[in-house]
């Protein structure tokens, strides 16, 4: 009862924090006020950041379906309890960094969370866990892996980093590269279909934000998005197939 009563602690911080940090908001800016500052082509079109809604759902019904006695000490819950408040902390502590403009610092905690649900993720596969179980950070951790992508990339352009001479498209081609490479990870090694959707999802959404700017990370970005939903397809087919 104390696990439960602590995630769902956490779980109304994480939600407070980023609700009135765009709300009051925190620091006389919003979060996406401060992501356009800087042209940074790695940064996914403004709608793309609405998926924070869907998993700040999908965890709050991942709650939920601790409530039941006879679910509540399943081993999903009692090995992840812990990393799930570490990562709302973290989660809360980033938006404060990133909101007063502490852009190195927001790196690291971002790398932080990361971690963190690198950890819960390989915690709750170990326990065996269901479907709907899985599926919240499935979606977090496609998220987030992205969005540290996005944090670091903004952090280097916020300190005039010259890219070793190499221009801005050619990094954010090759960051989309390793996103896409992460996405058909996860899909053949991790059977996460969701994960690789999430990817796709970001791509499309670097594409749009670019469309008219630089067509070769546009041409990239769709590209990708389109090779990994077919992987993800073909995976599905096959999958109802068995």
């Amino acid at each position: 009862m104390i696990k439960l009563l602590l995630n769902i602690l956490a779980y109304l911080l994480v939600i407070t924090v980023n609700a009135l940090a765009n709300i009051l908001p925190l620091n006389g800016q919003t979060t996406g006020e401060i992501s356009n500052k800087l042209d940074v082509l790695f940064t996914p079109a403004g709608y793309v950041f609405s998926i924070w809604s869907l998993i700040y759902l999908l965890l709050g019904l991942w709650i939920l379906r601790q409530f039941p006695k006879d679910r509540r000490n399943l081993p999903i819950y009692q090995e992840t309890s812990g990393l799930f408040v570490l990562s709302c902390l973290l989660n809360s502590l980033w938006i404060f960094m990133w909101h007063y403009e502490y852009f190195g610092a927001s790196v690291l905690v971002m790398i932080l969370l990361l971690l963190t649900l690198i950890r819960l993720y390989v915690k709750a596969k170990a326990a065996d866990a269901s479907f709907l179980d899985l599926l919240p950070f499935s979606v977090y951790l496609g998220w987030i892996s992205v969005a540290t992508i996005a944090n670091i990339s903004y952090f280097l352009t916020y300190i005039d980093w010259n890219g070793f001479g190499l221009s801005a498209s050619f990094w954010t081609i090759l960051l989309m590269i390793v996103a896409s490479l992460l996405a058909l990870y996860f899909l053949k090694y991790e059977n996460d279909w969701v994960y690789s959707l999430v990817i796709v999802w970001a791509l499309i959404g670097i594409g749009v934000r670019n469309q008219g700017d630089v067509p070769a990370v546009v041409f990239t970005a769709y590209s990708l998005a389109i090779v990994i939903a077919l992987f993800t397809f073909i995976y599905l087919v096959r999958k109802v197939r068995k």
